[in-house]
Parts: C-alpha cells; structure tokens; sequence
C-alpha cells in the first residue's frame, strides 16, 4: 500500500512540475513576442532607408549609446563592406532576450540563394520605441 501511495504521490509531482514548466515557458514567450513588437517594422524601415540611399535616416535608427562607439563615418565604412546591394532575402532568426535587450540574427540571402550574410542586430528600448543598439557580422 505505501509503494501505491509513493508512485501516486511521484505521478502527480511530475505532472505539477510539468504543468509548472510548460506554463512558465509559455508565459515567458508571450512576454517576448508583446515586448518585441515594434522590431520587425523597424529592421523594415532600416533596410528600406539604406536601399534609398539615406544612410542618415538608417543611421538615426540607432541608439544614442550605437553612435558614440560607432561614428557615422564608420557606419558608411561598415555599410560598404557589407555589400547589401547584392543581397535581396532577409529571413530574421528567433530572438534572444539579454537583460533590457532583444538579439535577433537577421540572415540576408542572395537572389540565387548561394550566398547568405548573417547579422546579430541588438535592439534596445528608448523612449517606447526600440532602437538598433548594435549590429555585428556573425562569422
């Protein structure tokens, strides 16, 4: 009778710990998709300003933290390295979550599919808006 009560008792605390799991993985990827709103038009209207040829509108969606460290200047310089002309495809990767800051690799395809350039775009909160807070090639 005891063994009975042990494997019941054993049963029920699996099932809690799991309904406790999946209730707090579910919580926390609602909090991420309602927080992370915003980004996907952003990265939108980034792209579009640079294809445009206003690199000082794309430049200006960054965060006043970004354009200290990163000149514009040398935001041209990295631009230009990229070779975004030749790229057409942009298939955005799922989002990490670090500390006040969402990190999405953001893969830029070429027409023919051959080449791909991934890009760690960091996004942080200014103002109710988000902002691009760092942009780094992935290698």
């Amino acid at each position: 009778m005891d063994a009975t009560l042990v494997k019941d008792i054993g049963i029920k605390s699996l099932l809690v710990g799991g309904a406790v799991l999946v209730s707090f993985w579910t919580f926390n990827a609602v909090k991420l998709v309602i927080s992370a709103r915003g980004i996907n038009p952003l990265v939108r209207k980034f792209f579009d300003q640079i294809a445009a040829g206003r690199i000082d509108a794309a430049y200006g969606l960054t965060t006043k933290t970004y354009k200290t460290h990163v000149k514009r200047q040398d935001f041209l310089k990295f631009l230009a390295s990229l070779n975004l002309n030749k790229y057409r495809n942009l298939k955005s990767g799922r989002p990490r979550v670090q500390e006040d800051q969402i990190i999405i690799t953001l893969n830029l395809k070429s027409e023919d599919k051959q080449d791909e350039l991934p890009l760690d775009f960091t996004f942080a909160k200014t103002d109710n808006d988000w902002k691009i807070d760092r942009i780094a090639k992935v290698n």
